[in-house]
């Protein structure tokens, strides 16, 4: 699938195209994250209904920036690095959809 992105120029809408989250990378202190799937079915064998499943506070990090830069120009560095397992808020974050695929873009310190 591909996700299109218009912006305005001079000369009209330009659009851009996105075919894989893997050619996003995140600047400063942004983080790339893509949540865990909650299960839709019991350790019974039971399927849940959609409206049942709760989405999981868990994501799996894709991608990190290489970090802010603070008063005297130091990079900061970043509290987590790509394939690591984190918890983030319920609500927050900037979503990004690819295909069916959605992802978030976090700050590190979120």
């Amino acid at each position: 699938m591909i996700i299109h992105r218009r912006r305005a120029n001079a000369t009209g809408l330009q659009a851009t195209t996105l075919k894989s989250i893997k050619a996003l990378a995140p600047l400063l202190d942004r983080v790339l994250v893509q949540r865990a799937k909650a299960e839709a079915k019991t350790a019974g064998g039971i399927f849940l209904p959609e409206t049942a499943v709760k989405e999981l506070n868990e994501a799996k990090v894709l991608a990190v920036g290489p970090g802010a830069l603070d008063r005297d120009g130091k990079r900061i560095p970043m509290g987590v690095s790509a394939g690591d397992k984190v918890l983030i808020p319920q609500f927050g974050g900037s979503p990004i959809k690819v295909g069916e695929d959605e992802f978030s873009i976090f700050r590190d310190h979120e």
